[in-house]
């Protein structure tokens, strides 16, 4: 068990104990562990299991199916750092001749590639790899079945192309190079290729009866950048903790928030359910949390990995069942149950250490024709730009260096705000994106485009409803 234990209430662990207890009953699960990590460590872990004496603790592996792929989407997001490549790159420059290369390497990584689900027949996660010894095996004849970028459409050789292109630019196997710029700076010894004592067996549990089959663990040969790992959920605790934060040894911050952005065009089930995926990680609308993270599955076990990010809280379940509790389900109750029952405690404020006065007078009220904006400076050095009446488009701006700010997200991002001003310095307006924002509801101090009628703002007395003019 953790040495944390003790950092959650006894309420609160006695309802995660409760929940994984249901889950592995209702379930029917041979097996099930489960840990929670809050503030970047694990708080709390449980394990319920059907064999008396054998509990499975947070070093004990199990198979975790395609949270592998976040594993690949990390490597990928290292070459692209190192510019080694660019996201928006085809396949086919990198890795050519795979007769799936007019897509790009962000197209692989968000599914929008095209590519067919699975391999051809046989069943690839229940058939040895050395089956599909080349890409060629793996993708088939006709390996597209949409058009390159229009739609999302999971892909499992997809990501094993992925892995083929990191072996190819780094000169070494996919699961040496995990292991040397992965798992080894982050400490996850107990995640491998194969499983290593202790670890749990894959079983299928009857639909009709309590009885159980096992399930063959097969070596997935090429696919393994899709699904191969087994791993802990001591393991995979540490592994929530750095896609919260980022590790400057592994990837970056600010490359992981770029990871837990939608970047794949939703289907109408997925805008209905609240589901979009990023670049490699899933994310999730779940009443009014967003989650991100991964599920898994393979012949034999389920597995799930779901991040609370604004609450700085995340959970991780494992079970060894083809079929039964749902992982996601189990995962994302355990991360609401530590956020409602006890809710993250924000950081104190502190006021900024020093200001430029220039940046200073930027701060206050804005009016975009005569919608009002309250414009903030925040401790973190950024420019806050957000509607006074709480709707509307909004965003925080990144200072450029040289007097100007691009917006980070929502309507605004990658936009442009410019600060003009009047041959004396004082300010005239904001400038985003050729939209003006003046100080005064169209003010007529200052260089509105389309000009200020001049004889100003008018009652219900006049011409205004009404005019003859054809």
């Amino acid at each position: 068990m953790t040495s944390f234990q003790d950092a959650l209430l006894p309420g609160t662990r006695r309802a995660l104990s409760h929940r994984i207890a249901v889950a592995q009953a209702e379930g029917r699960a041979p097996s099930l562990v489960a840990a929670v990590v809050r503030g970047g460590r694990t708080v709390w872990h449980g394990a319920r299991t059907s064999q008396e004496g054998h509990e499975p603790d947070e070093n004990t592996q199990y198979r975790i199916g395609s949270i592998t792929k976040t594993f690949t989407s990390v490597l990928v997001l290292r070459l692209r750092d190192e510019g080694l490549l660019d996201l928006t790159d085809p396949l086919e420059k990198h890795l050519p001749g795979t007769g799936a290369g007019e897509a790009t390497i962000a197209d692989l990584l968000a599914h929008t590639s095209g590519l067919a689900a699975e391999t051809p027949a046989p069943w690839w996660e229940r058939t040895p790899g050395e089956l599909r010894p080349e890409l060629s095996d793996v993708l088939g004849e006709k390996p597209l079945r949409h058009p390159v970028g229009r739609r999302f459409h999971y892909s499992n050789p997809g990501y094993t192309l992925l892995g083929a292109l990191v072996e190819k630019m780094r000169g070494a196997s996919w699961e040496k190079v995990l292991r040397r710029e992965v798992l080894e700076p982050l400490g996850l010894n107990r995640t491998s290729t194969r499983p290593e004592a202790p670890y749990a067996k894959g079983w299928a549990v009857h639909p009709w009866a309590d009885v159980m089959l096992p399930e063959p663990a097969e070596d997935l040969g090429r696919m393994a950048p899709a699904g191969q790992l087994w791993s802990t959920t001591g393991d995979l605790a540490r592994f929530a903790a750095f896609l919260t934060r980022g590790d400057e040894r592994v990837l970056s911050a600010d490359s992981l928030r770029e990871m837990r952005t939608p970047a794949a065009p939703p289907e109408e089930d997925d805008v209905v359910s609240g589901y979009a995926y990023g670049l490699g990680l899933e994310l999730r609308r779940w009443g009014e949390r967003l989650l991100v993270g991964h599920s898994g599955s393979l012949p034999g076990f389920l597995a799930s990995l779901v991040i609370d990010v604004e609450e700085d809280v995340a959970a991780v379940v494992l079970t060894n069942c083809t079929s039964g509790p749902l992982p996601v389900a189990v995962s994302t109750d355990l991360v609401r149950i530590v956020a409602d029952a006890e809710p993250r405690i924000p950081e104190p404020w502190r006021p900024m250490r020093e200001i430029d006065p220039s940046v200073l007078e930027l701060a206050g009220p804005w009016y975009w024709g005569t919608q009002g904006f309250g414009l903030r400076l925040t401790a973190d050095g950024l420019l806050s730009l957000e509607p006074l009446s709480g709707k509307g488009r909004g965003s925080r701006f990144r200072a450029n260096g040289d007097g100007t700010w691009t917006g980070l997200e929502g309507y605004y991002a990658g936009e442009v705000l410019r600060v003009v001003r009047r041959p004396d310095g004082s300010v005239d307006h904001l400038d985003l994106g050729s939209f003006v924002f003046t100080r005064r509801p169209y003010d007529t101090e200052a260089s509105v485009p389309g000009g200020v009628d001049p004889d100003g703002w008018r009652g219900t007395d006049g011409d205004w409803a009404v005019t003859d003019a054809v």
